[in-house]
């Protein structure tokens, strides 16, 4: 175990990925995540664990440099904001339709367009739902803490090769910015050349000794397209199986729900603290992870509740998700904030309040 530490959220992604052990960083600056760069070039990583460190011209030869060295087996990330995320979705689909491994970080702010460098979660659709263009889908991880960000980079590569997919970590201005102490852990090394072709035999490592590796989204034939899919959503299925994460507080007894992630999540306990102060029994369900969403956990809370309310930094875009685990047994609520403002616990409470009067 390491040091601890106190950081910035977008300083521990960067020491999360020196420490778990990441092959190669592909990234290019926009606030408010610049520091994860910035972090990795001042700690100089190439120098000690021989990680690849580089600025790229753009988001758009960001996430196509991840493509490369994830075709060798390599660890590799990004990350980047919301209109960046834009830019990089094209080369999202192409790692989902080849299958890559790989860590994407979105660190969201308000939107739309160009939009605010203050904290959002408008990237709610874009990222759960895929982003880029034809059917896949990513895990998505959601960060409410900035141990989580450092704790999540080494996850999401654990994850991201597990189902040969992208990871995606969904975090927001709010975790991004915020300073806390987080726990170190001891580093990982790298991958052996010999680890990889053993971890990863589909890894174009050169092909002395073996029939060689063609690492392609293009299929002309529909019939070749359509199996790649079937395996694809196979793998999806498998997820929602095995790997559906989420916490949950004060809903033993719970007559009402809050479903909150990231940085709402946070605001949320404080405001199920102050419900319970009133003698209303309200709790909250935070998914961990957004996809695969924690339906099933929803499902078993629902015959206890009365009612149960989504709160978000959008228009309303995960409430989507709990409407349909929910499948109209109790009343579903929404109450949430746009463009960069963060509300207060006391104006949930209230939102709540007026719901279910």
């Amino acid at each position: 175990m390491g040091d601890k530490v106190l950081m910035k959220g977008n300083e521990a992604l960067a020491y999360g990925a020196i420490d778990c052990g990441a092959d190669g960083y592909f990234g290019y600056p926009i606030t408010p995540q610049s520091e994860v760069m910035e972090t990795l070039m001042k700690e100089m990583p190439w120098e000690t664990t021989g990680m690849v460190v580089l600025q790229a011209e753009s988001e758009t030869a960001s996430i196509n440099m991840v493509y490369g060295g994830a075709c060798t087996g390599k660890k590799c990330m990004t990350s980047t904001s919301s209109p960046g995320i834009s830019l990089m979705c094209e080369g999202l689909s192409y790692l989902a339709g080849a299958e890559l491994p790989c860590v994407v970080v979105d660190v969201v702010r308000g939107g739309p367009g160009l939009g605010t460098i203050q904290p959002g979660q408008g990237d709610y659709f874009q990222m759960v739902k895929g982003g880029g263009h034809g059917d896949y889908h990513t895990v998505v991880l959601s960060p409410a803490s900035v141990q989580d960000m450092y704790d999540f980079v080494g996850l999401g590569f654990k994850l991201a090769f597990k189902y040969l997919t992208p990871c995606i970590i969904l975090g927001d201005g709010v975790i991004g910015q915020m300073m806390e102490k987080v726990q170190l852990r001891d580093k990982t090394p790298r991958w052996t050349e010999e680890e990889i072709k053993k971890i990863s035999p589909w890894a174009c490592t050169g092909k002395k000794g073996r029939k060689r590796n063609v690492i392609t989204s293009l299929a002309l034939d529909p019939s070749v397209m359509e199996e790649t899919n079937l395996r694809l959503q196979a793998r999806y299925r498998k997820m929602e199986k095995e790997d559906v994460m989420f916490e949950n507080y004060k809903t033993e007894d719970a007559d009402y729900l809050f479903v909150a992630y990231g940085c709402m999540s946070r605001i949320g306990e404080t405001a199920v603290d102050m419900a319970r102060e009133k003698g209303i029994k309200v709790g909250l369900l935070r998914p961990i992870t957004l996809f695969p969403f924690p339906t099933a956990e929803i499902d078993r809370l629902v015959p206890q509740l009365k009612s149960i309310m989504s709160i978000e930094l959008s228009s309303g875009q995960m409430v989507e998700d709990v409407r349909l685990a929910v499948n109209g047994r109790v009343p579903v609520g929404f109450y949430g904030r746009m463009g960069g403002s963060v509300p207060s616990p006391e104006e949930i409470l209230n939102a709540l309040m007026n719901f279910i009067k």
